[in-house]
């Protein structure tokens, strides 16, 4: 079969972790007989230091006309770069949100999952990381707080900021029917988080949420506050299997999540929309502190890859023959510094990425 994947590497680290996913993908198309074409995509400040913002409307059709979309990671340290003395709408991150929108893609698929080899670098004690656990947070993606109003203004030499959360009820429908959908691939429980004490769009979110749930008797639906799905989280995350929320709670339960598989960079995601076209990205920031020191971990990066097949190509061996890739090179003892044990060989991101090819 034949594929177009347009590779964002953007900033930081994304250059080296989207090289070494490329390589993965190069050796799936070798090993099962596809042909994967690619064109690379500025987004970020990358963007903004050749085009003077993140993410032109080109860029964006030529997206568009993929059929999947691979990226690294944007931005720099916000405290510490020239792409931060700009206004908000034009920054590093101001792309993804219009990448995002632009492709329609409303659903974040978050996995998080602890391998039986990374048990020691789990923060949590050891009796909750025995246990392990296997959850995918699902976050609404184009709406919500992140996608409101915003501004600041001056009232009586006072400076007010507002930002407004807006919800309807198609929005909360359309992502509420993809976490049943994949619930029911999986375990058959989804744990709907919200605010429902204290706000209205998450009244609307129960509401339209219990209404969905009645076309899935099969599958058993809960709700939790968000502050306190944040402290199960720690506390017992083997209760969790598809966690359904909006978009800022999403944001950070899903990295939460991500640290207490170990690290942050073990942690995949996807983005989908209605039809087949996806954005695949780790869950981890730029982190430009470390980028070209051949120390950032592509793990992530890789996964994603792997969902990139699964959920855009249709391609499931394949995708599944990553995964296994991954799990063999852990259980051989590779790691890289983020999740680095006793006992365990150290190795670099091109390194680990060498490995994991090497074992599909």
């Amino acid at each position: 079969m034949k594929f177009h994947i347009a590779l964002i590497p953007g900033d930081g680290i994304g250059p080296e972790i989207v090289t070494e996913a490329k390589k993965v993908l190069d050796r799936v198309a070798e090993k099962y007989e596809h042909v994967f074409t690619y064109e690379s995509l500025l987004m970020g400040g990358c963007s903004i230091d050749v085009y003077g913002e993140s993410l032109t409307d080109e860029t964006l059709e030529r997206a568009k006309k993929s059929d999947a979309v691979l990226l690294g990671a944007v931005g720099g340290n916000v405290g510490n770069s020239r792409w931060y003395d700009i206004e908000p709408s034009k920054r590093p991150e101001a792309g993804l949100l219009k990448i995002r929108k632009g492709l329609e893609l409303f659903a974040n698929i978050r996995p998080a999952y602890l391998y039986e080899e990374l048990k020691a670098a789990c923060p949590l004690k050891e009796e909750i990381a025995d246990q392990g656990f296997d959850m995918v947070i699902m976050r609404e993606l184009t709406g919500g707080l992140y996608f409101g109003t915003h501004k600041t203004e001056e009232i009586d030499g006072v400076s007010k900021a507002t930002d407004v959360l807006t919800y309807d009820e198609k929005e909360i429908r359309r992502i509420a029917v993809k976490a049943f959908e994949i619930a029911r691939k999986r375990r058959s429980s989804v744990i709907s988080v919200d605010k429902a004490n204290v706000l209205d769009a998450s009244r609307l979110w129960r509401k339209v949420v219990n209404e969905v749930a009645a076309d899935y008797p099969d599958v058993t639906l809960s709700h939790m506050l968000v502050d306190n799905c944040a402290m199960q989280l720690v506390k017992d995350p083997a209760q969790f299997d598809v966690i359904l929320t909006e978009n800022m709670f999403g944001d950070i339960l899903s990295d939460e999540a991500s640290m207490v598989t170990g690290s942050i960079g073990m942690l995949s995601s996807a983005s989908l929309g209605a039809g087949k076209l996806g954005l695949y990205e780790p869950s981890h920031g730029s982190a430009p502190d470390i980028a070209g020191q051949n120390v950032a971990n592509p793990i992530a990066t890789i996964l994603s890859a792997a969902m990139l097949l699964r959920y855009s190509f249709d391609l499931d061996e394949e995708a599944a023959a990553v995964e296994a890739a991954v799990k063999q090179v852990l259980a051989e003892g590779y790691r890289t510094t983020d999740i680095m044990s006793e006992g365990c060989q150290l190795v670099g991101t091109k390194e680990m990425g060498d490995l994991i090819t090497a074992r599909i």
